[in-house]
């Protein structure tokens, strides 16, 4: 097994970089040994394509555009992915659905794939969260630590420093 852990988003367009915040969270609370692996994707695209096919399970944290209330943490599964992004929320998205449609083609899509994320407040300018937004990043984090949960992946949270 080899997990990837993959946030993206544009962290200059508010709540559409809560996937990188969320990362970011995780890398600096919890312990990551193998086989998992945090990867900051950005807003990148078809660059993504060597770790995603590569990787046997992949999970996207991501702001997820849906018709929930802003503030909603959302998971999306399987087959439900590529679908979702066919509607095409921004220009990192754009990429990545090529990137998944591709790894498809070549047979090489993670076999399980998992979506999670929070319905953004604002997609404008602004390097930060949403304060309904940025409340969900601690809760964002622990669906993605269930989900490991489940596939058998036990993560230990970082002991605190002293002072």
């Amino acid at each position: 097994m080899k997990l990837l852990l993959l946030g993206i988003g544009n962290l200059l367009l508010s709540d559409e970089g809560v996937g990188i915040h969320a990362l970011r969270y995780l890398e600096q609370n919890y312990s990551w040994l193998p086989p998992v692996e945090l990867l900051d994707g950005g807003t990148a695209g078809m660059e993504l394509l060597a770790p995603i096919t590569i990787a046997t399970h992949l999970i996207i944290l991501d702001a997820i555009q849906t018709q929930a209330p802003p503030g909603t943490v959302v998971q999306i599964a399987h087959s439900d992915i590529p679908a979702f992004f066919r509607t095409k929320l921004s220009s990192h998205q754009i990429g990545l659905a090529d990137v998944l449609a591709a790894a498809t083609l070549t047979d090489n899509l993670p076999r399980y794939l998992t979506l999670v994320g929070v319905v953004p407040a604002s997609l404008k300018l602004g390097v930060e969260l949403t304060p309904i937004v940025a409340a969900q990043v601690v809760s964002l984090a622990s669906r993605v630590v269930q989900e490991l949960s489940i596939l058998g992946i036990t993560v230990v949270a970082k002991q605190p420093s002293p002072i």
